[in-house]
C-alpha cells in the first residue's frame, strides 16, 4: 500500500510539475515574439527603403528590378532561414517528423525567394552593363547562397528522406546544426555589406550628413543584427532545446531494428 501511495504521489507531482507555469517558458515566448518583430520589421524596412527612396519594384531591367534583390534576400536568406531553424524550438513538443517537414518547407520557400533575388540582380547588371561579382558583398552573398543550397540538399537526403545509415545521420547532425547557424550569420553579414555598398553607391555625398535614407538603412542593419543575436540565443540555450521524447526514441529504435536488422540496444 505504501508503494502504491508513493507511486500516486510521484505521479501527481510529475503532472503538477509539467502543468505548472515556468519562468523559462514565459521568457522563451517573449524572446520568440521579439525575434519575430525584429524579423518582420527588417523585411518591412527593406521594402520601405526600396519602395520610397529607390523608386519601387519592377521587372524591367531598371533600378527598380534591382530593388527586388535586397527585399528577397532579407526575406529569404535572413528572416525565413532564421524561422526555419527556430521551428525546432517553437514546436519542440510536436511530432518530430512534422517539425522536419515544416523545417524543410520553410527552407525551400527561402531558397526560391533568394533565387528570385539573385536572378533580379544579375538581370539588372546585364541590362545596365554593370560588371558581376567584383565586390566583397557579391562574393559573400553568392557563397552564402551556394552553401545554403548544399545544406538544404544534405538535410533532405540525411533527415527528411534519409538515404544514409543511422550512424552517419547521427554523425552529420551536429555538423548540420552548426552549418545552419553559420549560414544565418553569413546571410546577415552579407546583408550588412550590401546595405553599406548600396548607400555608398547611391548617396555618398550626403551619407555623412545623416541623410534620412542613410539613417533608415543603418536602422535596418541594426534590426538584422538584433534578429541574429536573438535567434542565436534561442537556438543555443540548452533550456530551450527540444526535450527527449521516449516514444519517438522507441519508434526510431524499432525502425532501425526492422530496416537494418540491428538489435534495440545497438547504437
Amino acid at each position: 500500500m505504501l508503494n502504491d501511495l508513493s507511486q500516486k504521489l510521484l505521479s501527481t507531482s510529475l503532472i503538477m510539475d509539467e502543468t505548472a507555469p515556468r519562468p523559462g517558458r514565459s521568457m522563451f515566448a517573449w524572446l520568440v515574439g521579439a525575434s519575430q518583430l525584429l524579423g518582420v520589421a527588417s523585411v518591412v524596412l527593406t521594402g520601405v527603403w526600396m519602395g520610397h527612396y529607390r523608386g519601387g519594384f519592377a521587372w524591367d531591367g531598371s533600378g527598380r528590378e534591382f530593388n527586388v534583390h535586397p527585399l528577397c534576400m532579407v526575406l529569404g536568406l535572413v528572416f525565413l532561414q532564421g524561422d526555419a531553424i527556430l521551428v525546432y524550438r517553437v514546436f519542440r513538443h510536436e511530432a518530430k517528423r512534422n517539425v522536419k517537414v515544416l523545417h524543410g518547407i520553410i527552407h525551400l520557400l527561402a531558397l526560391i525567394i533568394s533565387i528570385v533575388g539573385i536572378v533580379a540582380v544579375f538581370d539588372f547588371h546585364r541590362a545596365s552593363k554593370t560588371p558581376d561579382m567584383y565586390t566583397l558583398h557579391s562574393w559573400c552573398g553568392m557563397a552564402t547562397l551556394l552553401l545554403f543550397i548544399i545544406q538544404w540538399v544534405m538535410g533532405l537526403l540525411f533527415f527528411l528522406f534519409p538515404v544514409a545509415s543511422s550512424w552517419l545521420r547521427a554523425s552529420y547532425l551536429p555538423i548540420h546544426v552548426f552549418c545552419g547557424l553559420v549560414l544565418l550569420v553569413m546571410a546577415i553579414g552579407s546583408s550588412l555589406l550590401g546595405i553599406t555598398e548600396k548607400l555608398l553607391f547611391s548617396i555618398m555625398p550626403t551619407y555623412s550628413q545623416f541623410a534620412p535614407e542613410g539613417v533608415l538603412a543603418n536602422t535596418l542593419g541594426i534590426l538584422l543584427v538584433g534578429f541574429g543575436v536573438l535567434l542565436g540565443y534561442l537556438i543555443t540555450k540548452e533550456e530551450f532545446r527540444r526535450p527527449p521524447n521516449p516514444e519517438e526514441e522507441a519508434l526510431s529504435v524499432h525502425f532501425k531494428t526492422l530496416t537494418e536488422g540491428g538489435s534495440p540496444t545497438s547504437p
